[in-house]
C-alpha cells in the first residue's frame, strides 16, 4: 500500500520555494534577535513568551529557536564531569557503540545519557533537568506528559559533517519504507517529537555546530528528498550554521533538514547533550507482551506463509513490534544502518528462512535482552 509521496517525485525547486519564506520579526515579538532566519530568545524572557508563539515558530516559522543561557555554566560543568567519567568508563571497557550518521568509534557518544546521569549522579541530574527552559519549550510543542531521552555526542577534532537529514520517526527508515507511509503521516511524525541540544562547550563555527535549512520542515517530501544527491548538494551549499555558547540550547522541529558540521579545530571536542522529547500520545493504550505473542503464533504464521504470504504479513503486523525503537542503543546499536532490526523484521526473516519455533524463540529472547536496560 504505497503512499502518495515518492523520492522520484521530489523537486528541488519546490524546496527552494519553501525556503524563500522569510522569518518575520513581528510574528515573534518576544524574540530579541533573528540570526540567519533563526529566532533567538534569552532564557530570561521565555517565561513571558506565550506557548503559542513558540509553537508557531517551530511549526510555521523557521522551525528552530535558540535560547541563550538556558542552562547555567555551573550546572553544565557538573553534568559534563559526570559525562566525562561515563565516556572514560566506556573506553576502559572497550565498548564501541554504533552511531546513526557517523562511523562507529569516530566520535564519543553516550546512549541513554539521561538514565546514566540519573544513576551516576542523582543530585546533578535533578539540578540539570529542573530547567524551566526545557519544560516551557517541551510543553509548548508537545503539551503535558512528554518524555525526555538524551544522548551525549562529542565530536572530536576532524570529525566529519553529517549529510543533511531529518530525524525521528520517519528519518530513520529507508526510502522504500518511507514511501509506504501516506502523506498525512509525514505531517504527523514531526509533531510527536521535539529535538534539542544543550551546548556543553563553546561552539564557534569552526567547531562544526549543527547546520540547518530554516523553514525546511514545511516541505512535505523532505523525509524522502534528503537521500537524493541534488538535495544533499543544495544543503551543503545553502545551510546556515549557528554558533552556540556553553549553556545555550537549541530546539527544533525534527522535520527541519539539518546535520552536524565538520569540526575543523585541532584541539576542541565539540560536546552537546542531544535531546529527544516525545509526545505522551506516541504510545498504545495497552501493554502487550509481543515477544510471547510472536512465539505463540509463529507456527500458524509459518503454515500460512507457505500458501498466503500476504496474509501472513498482515497477521505479523498485528503480532510483532514493527518499529525498532525505543531500544538500548549500547547493546542494540544501529551498526548496519540508521536503526537496528525490529522484532517484526526478525520474525519476517524467520518466516523467509523457515526457522523452527525453538530457533525463533532463542533469537527473540536474545533480541529482547539486547533491548533491555536492566
Amino acid at each position: 500500500m504505497p503512499g502518495t509521496l515518492t523520492a522520484e517525485n521530489c523537486r528541488l525547486d519546490d524546496l527552494r520555494a519553501v525556503l524563500e519564506q522569510p522569518t518575520v520579526a513581528a510574528d515573534y515579538p518576544h524574540a530579541t534577535e533573528i540570526v540567519d532566519g533563526v529566532l533567538v530568545y534569552p532564557a530570561t524572557v521565555l517565561a513571558d513568551t506565550p506557548p503559542t508563539e513558540l509553537a508557531a515558530a517551530l511549526a510555521d516559522g523557521p522551525g528552530i529557536v535558540i535560547v541563550r543561557d538556558a542552562f547555567t555554566p555551573e550546572t553544565v560543568h557538573r553534568a559534563s564531569r559526570a559525562f566525562g567519567e561515563l565516556i572514560a568508563e566506556q573506553h576502559a571497557s572497550g565498548a564501541q557503540g554504533g552511531d546513526h550518521f557517523a562511523r562507529p568509534g569516530t566520535n564519543d557518544r553516550i546512549w541513554n545519557a539521561l538514565g546514566k546521569l540519573g544513576a551516576k549522579d542523582p543530585e546533578t541530574f535533578v539540578e540539570y533537568y529542573a530547567n524551566e527552559t526545557l519544560a516551557l519549550v517541551s510543553a509548548a510543542w508537545l503539551g503535558p506528559g512528554y518524555q525526555v531521552t538524551s544522548q551525549v555526542n562529542v565530536v572530536n577534532p576532524g570529525g566529519a559533517a553529517q549529510v543533511g537529514h531529518r530525524d525521528y520517526h520517519l528519518g530513520f527508515l529507508t526510502s522504500g519504507q518511507i514511501e509506504q507511509y501516506p502523506e498525512h503521516v509525514h505531517r504527523l511524525s514531526p509533531v510527536l517529537t521535539l529535538q534539542g541540544a544543550v551546548a556543553h562547550s563553546d561552539m564557534p563555527v569552526e567547531t562544526g555546530p549543527t547546520c540547518y535549512l530554516p523553514h525546511s520542515q514545511k516541505y512535505p517530501a523532505g523525509y524522502l528528498a534528503t537521500v537524493r544527491p541534488e538535495f544533499r548538494a543544495y544543503f551543503d551549499e545553502h545551510h546556515v550554521q549557528l554558533p552556540l555558547r556553553l549553556g545555550d540550547a537549541v530546539f527544533f522541529n525534527p522535520a527541519v533538514i539539518h546535520g552536524a558540521g565538520t569540526n575543523r579545530t585541532r584541539d576542541v571536542n565539540r560536546t552537546a547533550n542531544l535531546l529527544q522529547i516525545s509526545s505522551a500520545f506516541g504510545r498504545a493504550m495497552e501493554t502487550v507482551d509481543r515477544e510471547r505473542l510472536s512465539n505463540a503464533v509463529y507456527p500458524a504464521l509459518l503454515a500460512l506463509a507457505g500458501h498466503d504470504p500476504e496474509g501472513a504479513e498482515y497477521a505479523l503486523a498485528c503480532a510483532a513490534e514493527g518499529y525498532p525503537f525505543p531500544t538500548n542503543l549500547d547493546s542494540d546499536p544501529p551498526l548496519d544502518g540508521l536503526a537496528p532490526p525490529s522484532q517484526a523484521d526478525l520474525v519476517r526473516r524467520a518466516l523467509a528462512e523457515r526457522w523452527s519455533a525453538d530457533a525463533l524463540a532463542t533469537e527473540l529472547a536474545a533480541q529482547s535482552a539486547r533491548r533491555s536496560t536492566r
